[in-house]
C-alpha cells in the first residue's frame, strides 16, 4: 500500500523535515517538507526534493566495482572486494608504513552518521595520521582564527533576537547556511525585517541574499580584508565598540586600533570602488545596533593568502563590538544530541594554532586547528621519498571534480598504488579508482540531525536556533538484488580481515571517558552505534525518537554562568601575525591584470551541493556550467548568451557557455564550483560543464597557514570561443 513517512533530507547540512511519499512497490516518488514540523514549517528545497530522482537514477550503483587490467570496471561482491582492499593496505602499510595510507572526507560524509566516526576509528588503528576533508578547501580560516583570538565561553548572539545582521561574502539563501539559520532563510530574513532586523551584505554579486538586504556593499572582489579593517576604523574612531566589554575581557585593543587607523573610508572607497558613505553607514548600523554577529561566506575565504586574516578580522568585529550572551543571559540553543557543556561568560585565551603534529612534506605546512592542508594532499601523493602517501580512501567527496588544481589532481589519483571511494556513480574520481565501494543513499539508513547542531561550533552565525532534533529510521529498503554497504560497515570489515581492534569514541568524550572496543567478529547495528556515539547527549537518543517529525527539547531555561573567580583569560584582537598581514594588505595584493582583466567568482547552485547533484532532473535542464558576465561586457565582446566562451588563468584554459547576469560588476565571470565531473577537458563543456578547478594552482596564493589556495577572485581573460571540440562519444563522463 502507497504510504507517507516522515524523514530527515541529508543531501546537504541542513537537516530538512520531509515527508516521502512510497509507493507500493516500496520506492520513494516524492518528497516535500513537513507542514507540521516546529522549526522547518514545511520548508525543503530543490536538492531535498529530487532524493525520489537519486534513488531511481539510472546510473545509480548497485553493486561495488573493481577496475581490471584493461582499465574497465566490472561488479565485484562487497565482501570480495573487502577481502582484497584489505590485503593489499596491509601490504602497503607492512612495506611503507601507516603514513603512506590517506582518507579524505568530503561534504557528503555527514550523511551516515557512524561513517566518519568507524573510518577515524580505523584510521587510529592503522596509526596513519594522514586524514584531510572538505573544510581545508573550504574555509580553514575559521578554526585558525578562533585559536588565534580565543573563545568566549558562552554563545553568540542569536539571529532570532538580532537587530542585524553583517554577511561578508555569505548567501545563505542558497547555500543554506551563514548567518542566517538555515531552516527556510528567506522566510526567516522577511520575519526578521518585519520585527525591525537591518541585513547588511557585502558582495561583488547581487546575489538572492544581497537582494533582500537594507544595505548591500558591492565591491571589487578581493577587498573584503581592506573593507572588514574599514568598518572597525569606524567603529572605533566613533566609539561605537562595546568599551566595557573591552576593558573587561579583551587584550591588545590600542595596537588594533593604530593597525587600522590606515583604512580610512575615504581609502577603502577608493581600492574597493564602494562609495565611502556606505561603507560608514554599514560601520554605524552595525557597530550602534543592541545584538546582532557578523559572519564571512565561502567566497572570500576561497580567495587564498589572507584567507585567515579576513576570518580573524570577523571575530574581531563581533569582539569589539561585544556581541556574546553574558551571564544570566539564556541560551538560545543549549544542545539536544549535543551534551549539556557549562557555558560561562569568560574568555579562553588564545592557544596554538599550527605548528604541530603531522608535519606535511610541501610548502612548510603543518598540521593546524583545521586539520591537515587537503590542498597539499595531491603533493603528497606525487612527491617520491619516504612518507609518500601511496593509498587514498575517499569517503563522502569527488577530488577529480573539487579538489583546485585539477590537472595536478588527475594525476596523483592516477599514481596511487591504490584508490578506493565511496560512491553512488561512477563519478571522475570513481573512474579513476581501483575499487569504488556502492553505499546506500540516505533514505535507506536511519540518520539524525546532530550535523545540523553540531554547526553551532563551527563559527558565530551558524547553527539551528533553538534546540531541535530529529531522528529517522530507513524509510525504504535498498532495491532488489542490489549490493550495497553502509560506509561504516565497510571500514569495520577492513579492520576485521586486516587483524586490527576497532575503538570509537563517543561525540564530546567526558575527561576519563573510555572508548568503546567494538566486537570484531560481527559489526553492531547502527542504532546501537548511535546510542553511543550520543550517550553524552543532553536528551537521550530514546527520547528523540520518541518524536519521529521532530521536537524542540525545551527543558527549563539554561543561563549563561558568571565567569571563574579570578579568571584572567582574555580575547586577543592583535594577534602578531595577523597585524603584520594586515600591515602588508595596505595595499591591494591583487593589482589589475592587462594581459587577465577579468575576474572569476565562485558561486553556488541551489540545485546541488559542490560536484553531487549535478546529473539530477532540475539540473538536466541546464548540463553545463553558465559563465555569467554582465550584459554590457557581453556586448563589448559580441558575445550573446548560449554563446562558446573560452576563460583562461594563467594556469589553463577552459570553454564555457555565456550567460548574462546584470546582478553582477563588470569585469567579473561568476561560475559555478565543482561541475564538469568528466576526464574529458572540454570534449563535453556543453553536456557536462566546465570545472573551474582547472584554472587555479594549489602552490601559488595561497594562505601560509591553512594552505587554502586561491580557488575564486581568479585573475582571467574572457573572449569568444574560435575553436570547439568535437564531438566525443568516448570521453569519460558520469551521467
Amino acid at each position: 500500500m502507497p504510504q507517507t513517512r516522515p524523514s530527515i533530507c541529508r543531501f546537504c547540512h541542513a537537516g530538512c523535515a520531509i515527508l516521502v511519499d512510497i509507493d507500493d512497490e516500496g520506492r520513494p516518488v516524492r518528497v516535500r517538507g513537513d507542514r507540521d514540523n516546529p522549526v522547518y514549517r514545511g520548508f525543503t528545497c530543490e536538492k531535498g526534493r529530487q532524493l525520489p530522482a537519486q534513488h531511481r537514477h539510472p546510473d545509480r550503483l548497485l553493486h561495488s566495482m573493481r577496475r581490471g587490467g584493461d582499465g574497465r570496471h566490472e561488479p565485484i561482491a562487497s565482501t570480495q572486494a573487502m577481502d582484497e582492499i584489505a590485503a593489499r593496505v596491509s601490504a602497503i602499510v607492512a612495506e611503507h608504513g601507516p603514513r603512506s595510507v590517506a582518507v579524505y572526507t568530503g561534504t557528503c560524509a555527514s550523511r551516515n552518521p557512524a561513517a566518519k566516526p568507524m573510518m577515524t576509528a580505523w584510521m587510529n588503528a592503522i596509526g596513519s595520521p594522514m586524514r584531510f576533508d572538505s573544510n581545508t578547501i573550504d574555509q580553514p580560516g575559521k578554526a585558525v582564527a578562533a585559536a588565534m583570538h580565543g573563545m568566549w565561553g558562552a554563545p553568540p548572539q542569536g539571529f532570532d533576537d538580532a537587530d542585524v545582521a553583517l554577511l561578508v561574502g555569505g548567501n545563505p539563501f542558497v547555500a543554506l547556511s551563514g548567518g542566517v539559520p538555515n531552516p527556510d532563510p528567506v522566510r526567516r530574513v522577511r520575519e526578521a525585517r518585519a520585527r525591525g532586523l537591518q541585513l547588511l551584505v557585502i558582495d561583488p554579486r547581487r546575489s538572492e541574499t544581497a537582494a533582500a538586504a537594507d544595505l548591500h556593499l558591492q565591491p571589487l572582489p578581493g577587498e573584503d580584508i581592506a573593507i572588514v579593517a574599514g568598518l572597525l576604523h569606524v567603529i572605533i574612531r566613533d566609539g561605537l565598540h562595546d568599551t566595557a566589554f573591552v576593558a573587561d575581557h579583551v587584550q591588545g585593543f590600542d595596537a588594533l586600533r593604530d593597525a587600522v587607523a590606515h583604512f580610512t573610508p575615504e581609502h577603502v572607497a577608493q581600492r574597493a570602488d564602494i562609495r565611502a558613505d556606505d561603507l560608514v553607514a554599514c560601520a554605524r548600523v552595525f557597530g550602534s545596533a543592541r545584538r546582532g554577529v557578523a559572519t564571512s561566506g565561502t567566497g572570500p575565504s576561497l580567495a587564498g593568502r589572507g584567507s585567515t586574516l579576513l576570518e580573524y578580522l570577523v571575530m574581531v568585529l563581533n569582539t569589539v563590538c561585544g556581541r556574546y550572551l553574558r551571564a544570566g543571559e539564556q541560551l538560545w540553543n543549549p544542545g539536544v544530541l549535543l551534551p549539556a557543556m557549562p557555558h560561562k561568560a569568560q574568555a579562553t585565551p588564545p592557544w596554538p594554532a599550527y605548528g604541530y603534529g603531522e608535519q606535511l612534506r610541501v610548502r612548510g605546512l603543518t598540521d593546524a586547528a583545521c586539520g591537515l592542508s587537503t590542498a597539499a594532499l595531491a603533493d603528497e601523493i606525487l612527491l617520491e621519498g619516504a612518507g609518500r602517501v601511496r593509498a587514498l580512501f575517499c569517503l563522502g567527496g569527488n577530488p577529480a571534480a573539487a579538489w583546485p588544481d585539477h590537472d595536478k589532481t588527475v594525476a596523483a589519483m592516477r599514481s596511487l598504488d591504490l584508490l578506493v571511494t565511496l560512491d553512488i556513480k561512477m563519478s571522475a574520481t570513481a573512474t579513476l579508482a581501483d575499487y569504488v565501494i556502492a553505499p546506500r543513499l540516505t533514505l535507506e539508513i536511519p540518520g539524525t540531525t546532530y550535523v545540523s547542531e553540531i554547526m553551532y561550533h563551527y563559527a558565530v552565525g551558524f547553527g539551528l536556533p533553538v534546540p531541535y532534533a530529529q531522528y529517522t529510521p530507513a524509510v525504504v529498503d535498498p532495491p532488489a538484488g542490489s549490493d550495497l554497504t553502509e560506509e561504516w560497515r565497510f571500514f569495520h570489515g577492513l579492520a576485521q580481515r586486516m587483524g586490527l581492534q576497532l575503538e570509537l569514541a563517543p561525540n564530546f568524550p567526558r575527561p576519563g571517558q573510555a572508548p568503546w572496543e567494538l566486537d570484531m567478529r560481527e559489526p553492531p547495528e547502527l542504532d546501537t552505534l548511535l546510542e553511543h556515539l550520543y550517550r553524552n547527549a543532553r536528551v537521550p537518543l530514546t527520547e528523540v525518537k520518541r518524536h519521529p517529525r521532530g521536537a524542540v527539547f525545551a527543558a527549563d531555561p539554561l543561563v549563561v554562568e558568571p565567569a571563574d573567580p579570578g579568571w584572567m583569560g582574555r580575547l586577543d584582537v592583535a594577534n602578531p601575525e595577523m597585524l603584520a598581514e594586515l600591515a602588508a594588505a595596505q595595499s591591494p595584493w591583487w593589482p589589475h591584470d592587462e594581459r587577465h582583466p577579468f575576474r572569476l567568482l565562485c558561486r553556488r547552485h541551489v540545485g546541488a551541493l559542490n560536484s553531487s547533484g549535478l546529473d539530477l532532473p532540475k539540473m538536466l535542464t541546464k548540463p553545463y556550467n553558465p559563465a555569467y558576465l554582465h550584459p554590457d561586457d557581453l556586448a563589448a565582446m559580441g558575445v550573446e548568451t548560449g554563446d562558446a566562451v573560452e576563460v583562461r588563468s594563467e594556469t589553463g584554459a577552459m570553454l564555457a557557455i555565456a550567460e548574462a547576469d546584470p546582478t553582477l560588476r563588470r569585469g567579473l565571470v561568476s561560475m559555478t564550483h565543482a561541475y564538469g565531473d568528466v576526464l574529458a577537458g572540454d570534449a563535453r563543456f556543453r553536456e557536462a560543464g566546465s570545472n573551474t578547478s582547472r584554472l587555479t594552482r594549489v602552490d601559488a596564493d595561497y594562505d601560509r597557514i591553512t594552505g587554502m589556495p586561491r580557488m575564486s577572485n581568479v585573475a582571467v581573460a574572457v573572449r569568444a570561443a574560435t575553436t570547439l571540440p568535437t564531438a566525443n562519444a568516448d570521453a569519460t563522463t558520469t551521467a
